[in-house]
């Protein structure tokens, strides 16, 4: 059957970034410091609600010296400059749009992070987001939220991704075709140009 839509997971498979700064986790220690107990939800909160560092430090009610939030926001600011595109990324997602197949990303993230994404990949058909939708990968709920963008039924779309869980079985529960992307070779491809050619040969 033809493929209609390809589904993308966005760090990791369409971008890269080094090992960062980790801001939001830092203002989440900064709460430890503060006497705040962890949470088991803190993770998911941060990637299900449109928070920038300064609202999720309010979220959480946890008090952070101006001065330390300027800095936190500086690192973060270094991080999205030096997130940069997968470079097969860049060529399957033009040979998938150049041959008619809708391109969506698909990422659980917080939201500062989108830009980053949107910087890199502009053209892109649709872009569904953790923070913007309210749940995370594999829940159901954010791959309906991804083919409708596109208006495709799940059983002609194709997700890959680096996370074996997310992007493959979770996308295969839902009733997608998921994916495995590990570079290293122990997933289903090993490049983002094995995948788009893949989808081409079913057109």
């Amino acid at each position: 059957m033809p493929v209609s839509a390809a589904i993308f997971d966005a760090f990791g498979t369409l971008i890269k970034i080094n090992e960062g700064s980790h801001p939001f986790r830092k203002i989440l220690k900064l709460g430890i410091d503060q006497g705040r107990r962890p949470q088991p939800t803190d993770a998911e909160q941060l990637l299900t609600l449109p928070m920038d560092l300064r609202q999720a430090a309010d979220f959480f009610g946890i008090l952070v010296n101006p001065l330390v939030m300027s800095r936190l926001e500086s690192d973060l600011h270094n991080d999205l400059a030096d997130i940069r595109a997968y470079p097969d990324g860049i060529v399957a997602v033009e040979a998938l749009q150049d041959a008619g197949v809708k391109v969506v990303v698909c990422s659980n993230l917080a939201k500062p992070y989108a830009a980053a994404i949107e910087n890199l990949y502009p053209r892109l058909d649709g872009y569904s987001y953790s923070f913007a939708v309210g749940a995370i990968k594999p829940t159901f709920d954010i791959y309906r939220h991804a083919t409708q963008l596109v208006s495709a039924t799940p059983f002609s779309t194709w997700m890959v991704g680096d996370s074996k869980r997310c992007d493959c079985e979770g996308p295969i529960a839902f009733g997608m075709h998921g994916f495995w992307l590990d570079r290293q070779g122990r997933g289903t491809y090993t490049s983002l140009h094995q995948f788009a050619e893949a989808i081409l040969r079913t057109r």
